[in-house]
């Protein structure tokens, strides 16, 4: 298997052809399909339907493609790397969906004007799915939420310290956590994500007598109705610099207890430079509460 085999698979791919693609590696249509047959016979698996005009993916042909695809990025970073020449290509990055989601455009943006061969995508997960997708390349880093455990070819690097608070509605008497807890009706975060559990950990270590009223998936939901008066909750810090009119807020936790989130990436990836770069963005986009902490090797 060489470089030249998968250009000419992600090059049919892309057009749908082989004669097309031919065209863009600047070889024949009988060489591009021996390639493609050496490559099948290689890996021991048919990577075309060829009972179909023109020949279209096999399931395997298109788990093909997208290896061929990282291989030949991570081939490109490394040339680029050792030759010393300007920094191209693509960076794959995945995001859990959170309320902080907003910094990493604004990190990509930054980025970008530092690089600006370099072109970015994003795609928003779940954390296990895309740690999964980190550990086999798929994706170049995500941002998580801290969590307890990850292989060992991967790092987890925060970027975000922030304190959680307790928010009420506008003009509601200022109070500590627990009296505005115990005297409102409760807005609970209710979401198989950490800040979610965090939250309930903390709740059920202060034992104070909740009225619940409403549960809410998002950050964005819970402060809506705390805003229009249904009741109170617990939210970041973000979400109430955020908010689009004053909120009551109290110092959640004693304690407070903050919420981190970092970058996961391999150990050895290939796009230690800009991932590096993109960290630093990160740091800075989070103002008052970027923090690069220690390296981690395990999350609360």
């Amino acid at each position: 298997m060489d470089t030249r085999q998968l250009k000419s698979l992600t090059a049919i791919a892309r057009t749908g052809s082989f004669a097309r693609a031919a065209e863009l590696v600047n070889l024949t249509p009988s060489a591009v399909s021996q390639q493609i047959q050496s490559l099948e016979a290689e890996v021991g698996a048919s990577l075309f339907d060829r009972s179909s005009r023109p020949p279209s993916l096999t399931p395997a042909g298109m788990q093909m493609v997208s290896l061929a695809e990282e291989v030949l990025r991570l081939t490109d970073t490394a040339v680029d790397a050792i030759n010393g020449t300007s920094i191209s290509g693509t960076l794959s990055l995945g995001s859990v969906r959170t309320s902080a989601l907003g910094l990493l455009p604004n990190a990509i943006t930054r980025l970008s004007a530092l690089y600006p061969q370099v072109r970015t995508k994003l795609r928003v997960s779940m954390s296990e799915s895309l740690m999964s997708d980190v550990v086999v390349g798929r994706l170049d880093a995500a941002m998580v939420a801290e969590i307890n455990e990850f292989p060992s070819t991967l790092r987890w690097r925060p970027f975000l310290r922030e304190p959680l608070l307790v928010i009420a509605p506008p003009g509601t008497a200022p109070g500590s956590a627990s009296d505005l807890l115990a005297k409102f009706p409760f807005v609970r975060f209710r979401s198989n994500v950490p800040l979610a559990h965090m939250i309930d950990r903390e709740l059920a270590r202060m034992n104070v007598m909740l009225n619940e009223v409403a549960e809410m998936d998002t950050v964005s939901s819970i402060t809506a109705c705390v805003i229009n008066g249904l009741g109170v909750s617990v939210v970041p810090q973000i979400a109430v610099a955020e908010s689009s009119v004053p909120l009551v807020t109290a110092p959640f936790g004693n304690p407070q207890v903050f919420r981190q989130i970092g970058l996961i990436e391999s150990r050895s990836g290939a796009k230690a430079v800009l991932i590096d770069e993109l960290h630093r963005q990160l740091v800075s986009a989070s103002g008052p509460f970027g923090w690069t902490g220690l390296e981690a090797g395990g999350a609360e």
